[in-house]
């Protein structure tokens, strides 16, 4: 057989494979060009996860698709005609979420793209009761938050802290999304009474009896801070410290810098009369100043549980409880604060300022 043949054979097979494929396809081509935009709602420098809500907004795009679909993780595939989809989350907390956007032809020719995104969807199971998101400029919003700024220990605050609280813009103010608590050295007159640092310490006006608390910060740095979130009783003024019953959610020591602890004071255990211990839950976070992080507490009829970033760290629940072991049967309110020092531990002499920035405080049912 000549080589001329062979060619022209060769030729022809080429040119009927190319009319068969053409004629089976109708022409079709496979999309390219796909590109997938996933956008968290709310999401941005300080909360990337979003606001929450645990929608994501999904469009994507491709030539020469005729229709789309997606896939969350392993889940059943879900179409879009159009390549757009809002879709929510389905579970709470924080989580990861792989998102596989699929572009088709008019005969089911697809390419395919994929996305990992942490999502966050707070509580999706429970009622909200009461939340600050901090998302307005200026001033804390007076019908959530009273700044305590009279020093109830002749002129001082307790535990030897060294600042004075104030209603001043200077030490609490929210800006791009978050509540900022300054404790500033400077000094600084109030009734009479004169300290070398200023802070804010806000109480909520809202009250509560069981349910969970959320509140996502970032910590204060430096030798001499103290930043506390916690809750009193609401019967303080009648039956007195510690009496009502305290929850820290979180305290954290600039001298101790990666170390948060939870506690709760009661007239059984306080601090200050003699039992073991009151920091419990300890646990360390390399990054408490620079990320933000979600401290938690569950309180019901027979327990209160603390967290961080959903993790457990420790129950308080006693076997028998009284009076004196078990206060919370009633309201409390929380506070949020940064003292300077304390009767135990000294201010580093050139400290000048530190924030302490919430995202949120929610509370649930």
């Amino acid at each position: 057989m000549s080589q001329k043949f062979i060619s022209i054979l060769t030729t022809i097979l080429f040119f009927s494979f190319i009319v068969v494929f053409t004629i089976s396809c109708g022409g079709d081509k496979i999309p390219t060009n796909i590109s997938l935009s996933a956008n968290i709602q709310g999401a941005n420098e300080n909360n990337p996860t979003g606001d929450g809500s645990g929608i994501i907004n999904l469009v994507t795009t491709a030539d020469d698709a005729e229709r789309y679909a997606y896939r969350i993780d392993d889940g059943d595939l879900i179409e879009s005609p159009n390549g757009t989809l809002e879709y929510t989350v389905p579970k709470s907390g924080t989580n990861s979420y792989t998102i596989t956007a699929i572009a088709y032809s008019s005969s089911d020719l697809s390419i395919e793209t994929s996305q990992t995104l942490s999502v966050e969807r707070f509580n999706s199971t429970r009622n909200l009761l009461f939340s600050d998101e901090f998302n307005t400029e200026g001033p804390v919003n007076t019908d959530n938050w009273t700044a305590e700024i009279y020093p109830p220990n002749n002129g001082s605050w307790w535990n030897g802290e060294k600042q004075h609280y104030t209603d001043r813009t200077d030490n609490a103010y929210i800006s791009d999304g978050t509540l900022k608590i300054t404790a500033k050295k400077e000094t600084y007159t109030f009734e009479g009474s004169t300290k070398n640092y200023t802070s804010a310490r806000l109480i909520s006006k809202f009250t509560f009896t069981y349910g969970r608390v959320d509140v996502r910060a970032k910590l204060p740095s430096g030798v001499g801070t103290w930043p506390a979130i916690w809750t009193l009783g609401s019967n303080i003024n009648t039956v007195g410290w510690p009496a009502c019953g305290e929850i820290d959610i979180m305290e954290h020591w600039g001298h101790q810098p990666t170390e948060v602890s939870s506690a709760i004071h009661t007239v059984a255990c306080s601090g200050v009369n003699g039992c073991p211990t009151v920091r419990v839950g300890e646990t360390y976070i390399n990054d408490f100043d620079s990320e933000f992080h979600i401290y938690s507490v569950e309180w019901t009829e027979d327990a209160i549980d603390f967290y961080v970033d959903d993790v457990f760290l420790y129950s308080y629940n006693p076997a028998t409880k009284t009076a004196d072991n078990w206060p919370f049967t009633a309201d409390q309110f929380m506070i949020l604060n940064v003292a300077m020092g304390g009767g135990w531990f000294n201010i580093d002499p050139n400290f000048s300022q530190s924030v302490m920035e919430i995202d949120y405080v929610r509370v649930y049912e």
